[in-house]
């Protein structure tokens, strides 16, 4: 029946130990989840959303982790209400991924590299439903249509690496489904994916809720994904509920600081900010550090970051009267595909194709469009990371093209590149101290290690990074102070143009703000240019003097970056800003309808 409950969780707390300390990940955590309902849990990284849909699958590794207490109160199937925490792992396995299934936030690490998308589906329907491999077959097939995979026998023996990401994504919802669960638990099942792909993605879910009637609890960082989805909205804050909700009251009167910090550091589309709002804007500190809540509104705090047409107009008029710094011409780059037996090349991938711009110097062009569009392959051919196979890149009007490799390393001083995963980019066996110096090594920048250790220390505090970070490794930061990291060992060497590729995709909203803002606050100081690649228009806009949109390898539209979001010229770029989502309180209301006449008609 709809709007009965299936999962009710009470009182939950969850707790990890260390040598150093206990960290209350979930503290006392209370909220219940209807069935054809949608709960969207948000909050920043640390804030114990992800625990708490762990603690409802039973799925803390203990040690060093601990469920001390609560209840977990499922309805299953068959009408009894079970305690979750009370049961044996055995029977807990009848319900986990049967009748409660759970997508995770990184497809590919969730997916065996070593087996097919189809036998890893396959073998969970063998597993729970108890039929033969055939028939899971033949099941799994069903669901690769039904999530809208493309071709859905080439999936089925596909591996994980030959998929794209919304495929894969898709192949962990086909999971999920096989086993019609009363509850699905999204764990930031978009994240870092295409706005175009995550709209298909939420779409998809939508729909699936519709026809199974089933309960979602959506879990993401991001208010604005989850806007036009859920019914209700539980906001946690270092391990509690700070505010939960009505969607549309949420958005439209939030009481709580910390949920109108959320909301108000996602870039918005209809003004144009020179600086974004900060869950501190919000939030003050108080003498000993601690946060306090403050009574500021979203407009309060908005207003005063506000740039007139005025002043844009003015700055880009003394911005575009310079010879530019960087000019690409007729720059193609493809890539080679070899089949038959003696590898003889087929046809090609035209990644970069006939493409023409200039940069000029102090902007920030962006670069946008879907994977596979080559933007990223754009970004790499520039620095030569990736070999044209003709046209122009000329720096300062000398043709990078025609350089030698050690001529080329010398110029890669004045041109860094920032790279997406700060995970990767960084050697997990050095400290970051000697991975920022590493670079002025190399170009004989200053005379010894001591003044080269003076300047990284500059530097990491100039990039609001504290000098004793000098001696720590890599895996004692998040994933925002990997990427501040990154960016330090970028402008160590004082370079002129930097290339910024999908640098801020996979943070945290709030994190995204404050790593944007660095960006911006960097080029003002320091004169840099930048390249700013991302598949999120709404990021771009905010970043760029001028936007490029480009699809299979070709240039759309170029365009001043307001002009294009307002006036968009083809249809790809009106299908990318539709795409966005905008969390305006028009659009919740729509989906609130269509959300009850798909009830009704159900």
């Amino acid at each position: 029946m709809k709007g009965q409950n299936l999962l009710e969780v009470k009182n939950l707390v969850t707790k990890f130990y260390t040598e150093e300390e206990t960290i209350n990940a979930v503290n006392n955590v209370s909220f219940t989840l209807k069935r054809g309902e949608t709960v969207g849990v948000v909050g920043e990284s640390g804030s114990g959303k992800s625990v708490t849909s762990l603690s409802v699958m039973r799925l803390i590794a203990s040690p060093p982790g601990e469920i001390e207490g609560g209840q977990i109160l499922y309805h299953n199937k068959s009408g009894d209400i079970i305690d979750l925490l009370t049961i044996t792992e055995r029977e807990m396995r009848k319900y986990r991924g049967n009748e409660i299934s759970m997508i995770f936030q990184e497809p590919m690490s969730s997916l065996n590299p070593v087996y097919t998308a189809g036998n890893q589906v396959s073998e969970a329907i063998v597993l729970h439903q108890k039929v033969s491999s055939s028939l899971a077959k033949s099941i799994t097939l069903d669901l690769f249509e039904k999530v809208k995979l493309p071709d859905p026998k080439r999936i089925f023996k596909a591996y994980p690496h030959e998929l794209s990401g919304g495929q894969k994504q898709r192949v962990m919802i086909a999971m999920a489904m096989s086993c019609d669960p009363h509850i699905l638990i999204a764990d930031e099942p978009t994240t870092a994916l295409d706005v175009t792909v995550q709209k298909t993605i939420l779409d998809l879910m939508e729909e699936l809720q519709s026809e199974h009637d089933m309960g979602i609890l959506f879990i993401t960082h991001d208010l604005g994904v989850i806007a036009e989805l859920a019914d209700r909205v539980v906001v946690m804050y270092k391990g509690k509920i700070v505010e939960q909700g009505d969607v549309i009251d949420i958005f439209m009167n939030p009481q709580h600081p910390y949920t109108k910090g959320l909301l108000a550091c996602r870039p918005p589309l209809n003004k144009r900010l020179y600086w974004l709002p900060t869950i501190s804007d919000f939030m003050e500190t108080d003498r000993s550090g601690k946060m306090k809540e403050g009574e500021r509104t979203i407009n309060d705090v908005v207003k005063k970051f506000i740039v007139s047409k005025e002043e844009r107009t003015k700055t880009h008029a003394e911005l575009y009267k310079k010879e530019p710094l960087l000019q690409i011409k007729n720059l193609k780059t493809w890539f080679p595909v070899n089949t038959g037996l003696f590898g003889k090349t087929s046809y090609h991938i035209k990644a970069v194709d006939d493409v023409s711009f200039d940069v000029f110097p102090g902007e920030t062009l962006g670069l946008v469009g879907e994977s596979g569009c080559g933007k990223t392959t754009l970004g790499r051919s520039i620095l030569r990371l990736e070999e044209p196979i003709s046209g122009e890149v000329l720096y300062k009007g000398q043709d990078l093209m025609k350089l030698s490799k050690s001529e080329l390393r010398s110029l890669r001083k004045e041109v860094q590149i920032i790279f997406q995963d700060p995970y990767s980019s960084l050697n997990p066996r050095i400290t970051i101290g000697e991975a920022i110096m590493e670079p002025m090594s190399v170009h004989g920048i200053f005379s010894n290690s001591k003044e080269r250790k003076d300047r990284v220390i500059e530097i990491l505090e100039r990039v609001k990074m504290d000098a004793t970070h000098f001696y720590r490794y890599p895996h004692e930061f998040s994933g925002g102070q990997r990427q501040r990291i990154c960016i330090a060992r970028a402008i160590t060497l004082n370079p002129k143009l930097i290339i910024c590729d999908e640098s801020v995709s996979a943070l945290d909203v709030s994190i995204q703000a404050q790593v944007l803002n660095l960006l911006n606050e960097l080029r003002e100081n320091y004169g840099f240019t930048y390249i700013f690649i991302s598949h999120d228009l709404s990021v771009v806009k905010f970043m760029s003097d001028r936007i490029i949109v480009m699809k299979e390898g070709k240039i759309m539209e170029i365009g001043d970056a307001d002009d294009v979001y307002k006036n968009p010229r083809t249809d790809y770029t009106k299908m990318l800003i539709d795409a966005i989502p905008k969390g305006r309180i028009q659009d919740i209301k729509r989906a609130i309808k269509l959300k009850a006449e798909r009830l009704n008609i159900a």
